[in-house]
């Protein structure tokens, strides 16, 4: 039985490290690493380092790139359940890292965009009893759907992080969520072209009540805004379990952990998993799980890379 399931993408990344971003048309010269990466298997890998018994359930192509992440999975200890698509490469990113910690990503999904529903069901009895469903949209969503509605239909928490920005999002996929989980331009992106609901692209610098009041139009019961340094807002419905527990009221902000910032990539897919793990230690906290997710989040950054960036259970505590 498995505290955690995640279902999404396995992506290889190939991360180049440069002083300054080139311009368009400029080389730069700079340093390269490979290795493992992906929103869903960061998640996973984030969660599992936490002590927490997860499950990850993605697919892959026949390639050097799946080889290694199987050999990465047997390192971690990661229980993992990877579609094969031959005819498909697995997913790869170029991602371009500044001296100051920022980075540029391009992600082909290859593998990723062929994850089936029959892959996902094959593992229905792992969904129905965990305690949370983790989800992205950087797959196949009609997998994703299936693991949602798997997931809904036994009380299983369902987490949604809408990232990477996927036009094919629908309105369907956001409401089987409990807790939504995007940054601000995800955020952006979700209301005004998915929900239909205009709010402004800089709605997080407004007063907390107005914030508050566009995270209610999503219709979800659980927002948690993740805004980079700026922590993370959360937004509850004034009528469900977590707002009743609440002692800071339906919204309330929790501050980022201050740290020595070397590669933000993977920071979100960190506060995620961390989230996840976080509510499986303090079930009953809703506020300790976001600033455990925080502290999380916070430590990836000091490392370059995604999944082996992950912080473990040691480094957090």
């Amino acid at each position: 039985m498995f505290d955690v399931v995640v279902v999404g993408s396995y992506v290889q990344d190939l991360a180049f490290n440069t002083e300054k971003f080139p311009a368009p048309g400029e080389t730069r010269i700079g340093a390269f690493r490979t290795g493992p990466g992906g929103k869903g298997f960061n998640q996973a890998v984030a969660c599992n380092r936490l002590g927490v018994e997860t499950m990850f359930i993605g697919a892959v192509g026949d390639d050097i790139f799946a080889k290694g992440v199987r050999e990465f999975i047997a390192s971690e200890g990661l229980a993992a359940q990877l579609q094969v698509c031959p005819d498909h490469a697995t997913g790869a990113a170029s991602i371009v890292v500044n001296g100051e910690g920022q980075n540029l990503i391009v992600v082909a999904l290859g593998a990723n965009d062929h994850l089936s529903e029959g892959h996902v069901a094959d593992f229905a009895s792992e969904i129905s009893s965990a305690k949370y469903l983790v989800c992205q949209v950087e797959n196949q969503l009609s997998a994703t759907e299936a693991a949602m509605r798997i997931a809904r239909e036994n009380d299983t928490t369902t987490i949604l992080n809408p990232a990477p920005i996927n036009e094919g999002l629908t309105l369907g996929l956001v409401q089987n969520a409990d807790i939504l989980t995007p940054n601000e331009t995800e955020f952006v992106f979700l209301m005004n072209k998915v929900l239909g609901q205009k709010i402004p692209d800089d709605f997080w610098l407004q007063d907390d009540e107005s914030i508050h009041g566009f995270c209610r139009q999503s219709g979800v019961d659980t927002v948690v805004l993740t805004l980079g340094d700026k922590g993370c807002f959360v937004s509850f419905d004034e009528k469900s379990k977590n707002a009743a527990a609440s002692t800071d009221g339906a919204y309330y902000r929790v501050p980022a952990t201050n740290v020595d910032v070397v590669d933000t990539t993977g920071a979100g897919d960190a506060c995620n998993g961390g989230l996840a793990a976080g509510l499986v230690k303090f079930p009953d906290d809703f506020r300790a799980a976001i600033a455990y997710a925080n502290k999380v989040a916070g430590l990836s950054t000091t490392k370059p890379g995604t999944a082996p960036a992950m912080p473990t259970l040691a480094e957090v505590n």
